[in-house]
Parts: C-alpha cells; sequence; structure tokens
C-alpha cells in the first residue's frame, strides 16, 4: 500500500460515509443556487464533513466549481466520481484532487492512474473483476452496486482491501455496513431531500 492509500485509509477510519454531490449544469451559472449550495456546505463542513467527492462532468465549468471548494475548503478530502476516461483523471489531477471513483472496473483506466500515482478506485459487483483488481494491488475497492452485487464476494476473505459499499445508501446505512465489514459508505442520490442536503446528515456530524 502506498503513502497516498495509506493516508486515504486513515481517513475511511475517521469518517464512515462520503457525500457524493452530483451538480446539475444550473449551479454553475445561476449564482443564487450556487451561493445556497456554498451556505449548506459550509455547515456540514462545520459539523465535521471529512469526504465529498462531485460527479465529473466533461465541462469546463466543472473544473472551476471543483476548484473552488478545494480553494474553500483544502483539508477536506476531495475526489471525483463516475470516472469514465483519460479526460476525468486529467482533469482530477490538474485540479489536485486527492482521490477518483470509477463506477465500473476498467482496468486500462485504472493502470493509467497508477501510472500517473494518483488514486483511483473502481467500482466492482462481480467477483471475477474483484479478483482482477486484487491482483493490481488495488487496496481500496467500491462494491457497486452494493445491493446487485455478485452473492459469492465475500470481503473478508480480503484482510488488505478496504471496502466502500456504495449505490441507493442514505447515512441511516453507516451502522448497517460498518458492522457488514465495510469502511464507509457513499451517500448519493439520498443525500439531497427537497433540494437541500438531508437534515439527517447534520443530526449524524453532531453526534458522532
Amino acid at each position: 500500500m502506498d503513502i497516498k492509500e495509506d493516508s486515504f485509509s486513515d481517513l475511511l477510519l475517521k469518517e464512515s460515509f462520503f457525500l457524493l454531490i452530483k451538480p446539475e449544469d444550473k449551479i454553475y451559472l445561476n449564482t443564487s443556487i450556487k451561493n445556497l449550495f456554498f451556505e449548506d456546505l459550509e455547515s456540514l463542513v462545520k459539523l465535521g464533513l471529512k469526504n465529498i467527492e462531485i460527479s465529473w462532468s466533461n465541462n469546463k465549468n466543472w473544473l472551476d466549481f471543483v476548484s473552488e471548494i478545494k480553494l474553500k475548503y483544502p483539508k477536506i478530502n476531495l475526489g471525483s466520481a463516475s470516472i469514465v476516461n483519460k479526460q476525468s483523471i486529467e482533469d482530477s489531477l490538474k485540479i489536485g484532487l486527492n482521490f477518483s471513483m470509477m463506477k465500473f472496473w476498467d482496468k486500462d483506466l485504472f493502470n493509467y492512474a497508477h501510472s500517473k500515482n494518483y488514486l483511483l478506485i473502481p467500482g466492482i459487483r462481480n467477483l471475477k473483476d474483484l479478483k482482477e483488481a486484487a491482483n493490481l494491488n488495488c487496496n481500496i475497492i467500491k462494491i457497486y452496486p452494493i445491493k446487485s452485487k455478485d452473492s459469492s464476494i465475500d470481503i473478508f476473505n480480503y484482510k488488505n482491501i478496504d471496502f466502500i459499499a456504495a449505490g441507493g445508501l442514505s447515512i441511516n446505512d453507516v451502522k448497517t455496513y460498518k458492522s457488514l465489514g465495510y469502511k464507509a459508505i457513499v451517500i448519493g442520490d439520498k443525500a439531497i431531500k427537497n433540494k437541500k442536503f438531508d437534515p439527517k446528515i447534520y443530526e449524524w456530524l453532531k453526534n458522532n
């Protein structure tokens, strides 16, 4: 495990979830929507939010938006999600992000990120891909979508890998998946309720 993966694993122990933000195009162009977003994010960061990932978009505005988050919150473990090609990795490197997550397993993309000394976490749901990733010394793996993963996957067989659960999960699922051996979960669509962050996330952060 290299230094980047090491420090990332330490963060997983401190914080049990990743907040996945999927910006709609209007957030880039509408100042009041953007300001409201940053106000809400500020509250979460003050309460101790540690891990944020932003869905990658092939859009110049995306680079500016994510750079702004990085400037405002340099201590946040900030990454990009839904990585599908080399450009998305290059964009993430340009901003200086800490990590990226792939939707699915792509060996060539994983090797490309590795050649750049960049932490790319694959999304995996079947045993064949899991074995291939493990053979390439991939130490952090997202099981996605968790609810339709291959039933033959037993994460306890992979002692040197940190597993993250993702797909359709909410803050209420943290405890369950921790007890199943996952280090953290990703909260995406269920992080937003009525266009605001789920109030239960604020509650969770206050109490943990």
